[in-house]
C-alpha cells in the first residue's frame, strides 16, 4: 500500500487520473472499475481532458460500476449509471457494450448478482478499481462489518448512509433502501485499487484506515 498525501482535490484526481491513464496506455482492453460521489467527478473530468486533449483512448476498455440503487433506472434522479453517463461516459470514446453495472431491475437479484462477478471473471478481473470512502469507513456499500470475502450482494442502507446520500435525491425520504454493491472480496481481486478521500470530513476514517 502506498500513501499519497497532495494539497488539494485537483491534485489528488490528476495524479488518480495519470495512474488510470497508464493502465489504459498499458493494456488498451483493461477492465476498470468505476465509483461514483463528490471526489470522483474532479477525476472523471481530467479523464475526459486527457481523452480529448492527449488522445486517451476508451475504445476497448470495460467498466464495471461499484454499485446501484435497486430499482432505479439511467434517468431516475440518483442513478450511478446516470452520474456515469454525464460525468464521464459521454465525454469520452467507450463502447456503450462494454459497460456494465449490476442488474437492479432484474426480477431475481441473487442471480444478477452472480451473473456481474461471473462477467468480470469472464474478462479476466479487475485490473484498476476506482474507491471512495465514506466517512464511517465503507467502501462501495459495503457498511462496517462487512465480510472481507464478500461478492456482489444486495445491501441495505445504514441509517447515516441514507442521510450522506439525501443531497443527491430530492429529499431523504425519496433515497432507495437497498443497493447492489460489489463486496470487499471482489474489489480486493483486483489487480490494483486507488482509493480517493478529500477534505477535512475524511481526515480521521483514513487516519484510522492506514
Amino acid at each position: 500500500m502506498e500513501v499519497i498525501i497532495e494539497n488539494s482535490a485537483a491534485s489528488t484526481c490528476t495524479l488518480a487520473a495519470r495512474f488510470i491513464a497508464k493502465v489504459i496506455r498499458e493494456k488498451p482492453d483493461a477492465v476498470v472499475g468505476f465509483a461514483t460521489g463528490e471526489t470522483t467527478r474532479l477525476l472523471y473530468r481530467e479523464l475526459a481532458r486527457m481523452h480529448i486533449e492527449d488522445g486517451l483512448d476508451f475504445s476497448q476498455v470495460h467498466s464495471f460500476n461499484l454499485d446501484e440503487f435497486v430499482g432505479l433506472k439511467e434517468s431516475d434522479t440518483g442513478s450511478y449509471r446516470g452520474y456515469m453517463q454525464k460525468h464521464l461516459f459521454s465525454k469520452i470514446n467507450i463502447n456503450s457494450a462494454n459497460i456494465y453495472f449490476p442488474d437492479v431491475l432484474a426480477s431475481d437479484i441473487p442471480r444478477a448478482c452472480a451473473d456481474y462477478e461471473e462477467k468480470i471473471a469472464t474478462l479476466g478481473g479487475i485490473d484498476v478499481q476506482v474507491l471512495g470512502i465514506g466517512v464511517e469507513g465503507h467502501i462501495g456499500f459495503n457498511e462496517p462489518t462487512s465480510s472481507l470475502v464478500s461478492r456482489t450482494r444486495i445491501k441495505t442502507l445504514a441509517h447515516r448512509t441514507i442521510q450522506e446520500l439525501a443531497k443527491n435525491f430530492p429529499a431523504s425520504s425519496e433515497v432507495p433502501s437497498q443497493v447492489l454493491t460489489m463486496g470487499v472480496g471482489t474489489i480486493m481481486e483486483a489487480e490494483k485499487v486507488v482509493l480517493l478521500a478529500t477534505g477535512q470530513e475524511k481526515a480521521e476514517i483514513i487516519r484510522k484506515t492506514i
